[in-house]
Formats: C-alpha cells, sequence, structure tokens
C-alpha cells in the first residue's frame, strides 16, 4: 500500500518518467519473470494515478463558448 501511497504524491512529469524506466526494465532481457510480473503491476497502479490526476485536471479545465462565456466541462 506505501508504493500507492507513493504513486500520488508524484507529479505527472515524475510518475511518467518513472513509468519509462519501469518500460526500460521490462524490455530488459536480464529481468526474471516474477519481477517483469511486479513491475507489470507497478507500472499500471502508477498509470492509473495518472489517468486519475488528469481527470481531475480535465474536469476543472473551463471552455469558453461561442458567447464568450466560461463553461466547465
Amino acid at each position: 500500500m506505501e508504493k500507492k501511497e507513493e504513486a500520488k504524491v508524484l507529479t505527472l512529469e515524475e510518475s511518467f518518467a518513472q513509468l519509462d524506466k519501469m518500460i526500460e526494465a521490462l524490455e530488459s532481457r536480464d529481468i526474471s519473470l516474477e519481477d517483469s510480473f511486479k513491475t507489470y503491476q507497478s507500472g499500471m497502479e502508477l498509470l492509473k494515478s495518472c489517468n486519475e490526476k488528469i481527470d481531475t485536471v480535465e474536469k476543472k479545465m473551463q471552455v469558453i463558448n461561442e458567447n464568450g462565456e466560461l463553461n466547465e466541462f
């Protein structure tokens, strides 16, 4: 559960950098099958956290309609 908590405090940029490192590790021929499953699972949890952060930002964004008024979407 601590890893899940850590993922929530990372910025999106830090999360993406960590995901890149995980992808590199998974592409390595030196990783064991067990470690690849653990890395994959951690990556999916981190990706879920990123998606939640992006969804939150999208909900806060505003668009201007044709009358020049701001509307949230």
